[in-house]
């Protein structure tokens, strides 16, 4: 029995990548054609977080990791988390830019 999963891309994300939705589409196609079990349902942006949003079928013996990770290796550098949910909820795989750490603030010359 497949699973129904999101994949899901932040509006930042996007925004600052605006090939990716595309890329995104792309690749999950060609997927299809790998393995013809996986589908996509439906694609659509969510009008209040403005995500791009793919609804996929996943059969059994598919990690979506293992899918996730193939479309890290073809995108700009990202964060993806799994966002758990309840029943009966899809579970949500989000795609976001990665987080960059604020430098480090200047030792100050003044010091005692």
């Amino acid at each position: 029995m497949s699973q129904v999963v999101e994949l899901r891309v932040s509006y930042r994300y996007v925004k600052e990548h605006p090939w990716v939705a595309q890329a995104m589409t792309g690749f999950l196609s060609a997927y299809f054609m790998e393995s013809p079990e996986f589908r996509v349902q439906q694609y659509f942006v969510e009008l209040e977080s403005g995500m791009h949003v793919w609804v996929c079928d996943i059969p059994p013996t598919m990690k979506v990791r293992s899918l996730l990770k193939r479309l890290q290796a073809d995108i700009p550098p990202c964060h993806c988390t799994h966002t758990k949910t309840d029943p009966p909820a899809r579970p949500q795989y989000v795609i976001d830019c990665q987080e960059t750490e604020s430098p480090a603030p200047e030792p100050s010359e003044n010091r005692a």
